[in-house]
């Protein structure tokens, strides 16, 4: 089943004079329960894409489909409504609330979506391995810890699709790969498609997908074996 329809996609930017491509006619589509790692050097492109297929930034040409809706004629709220609802978001800077508790940054991202229960937040604290960690404040975490806290508060909602832009970029690599193999097996056991950004083609290998860029483009599209 087809989630996202990307065609044609381009976007740029302009600076005075000197309009700048930043996307060049992207083509694919994402299908439900796929693990992408949207990979390429710095410029490539890929961030861009990400945030443009997940409506934070808007576009030029071509079209973004989300469950065969067009992504560009929505409204503003609805938009907002989608990311709140069907969309998670994980990025390299953890970004939680310093004097909240593990317990209550993963519950403040409930109250702009599906109110849960405390003990479906301490559930989902224990899949991310963190059930006896839920009363710490962040600085008291590490690295790898308060990206799990991040992991968490995107899955609070149930999203349909979990967007992560360099989710390890600021990891070692013991606790990058302790995240990789979590994303793995969000995968695997929930089905929550994920698309990841990375320029770590190492870490490629946990996805069911691969898609290279370059310049814009997309210049290879496969899948793991």
């Amino acid at each position: 089943m087809k989630q996202i329809e990307v065609r044609g996609l381009t976007k740029s930017y302009t600076n005075g004079s000197v309009t700048y491509d930043i996307l060049r006619g992207i083509d694919f589509d994402v299908e439900s329960g796929e693990f992408i790692s949207i990979c390429g050097p710095s410029g490539s492109g890929k961030t861009t894409l990400l945030y443009t297929i997940s409506g934070l930034e808007s576009y030029q040409g071509g079209s973004i489909l989300w469950s065969g809706q067009e992504l560009s004629v929505m409204k503003d709220y609805e938009k907002a409504n989608m990311r709140a609802h069907e969309m998670g978001f994980v990025f390299q800077f953890y970004n939680l609330v310093p004097n909240l508790t593990v317990y209550e940054n993963v519950m403040l991202a409930s109250v702009i979506g599906k109110q849960k229960t405390k003990q479906e937040i301490m559930e989902l604290l224990s899949l991310v391995g963190l059930s006896e960690q839920h009363h710490f404040y962040p600085s008291q975490l590490s690295g790898g810890m308060q990206q799990r806290v991040s992991i968490a508060r995107a899955l609070i909602n149930e999203p349909k699709v979990l967007f992560a832009d360099e989710p390890i970029g600021n990891l070692d690599h013991h606790n990058g790969l302790l995240i990789m193999e979590l994303f793995q097996r969000l995968n695997q056991n929930l089905h929550t498609t994920i698309l990841m950004v990375t320029h770590n083609e190492d870490v490629t290998r946990f996805g069911t997908r691969v898609i290279h860029m370059q310049d814009g483009k997309v210049v290879k599209d496969e899948r793991n074996t």
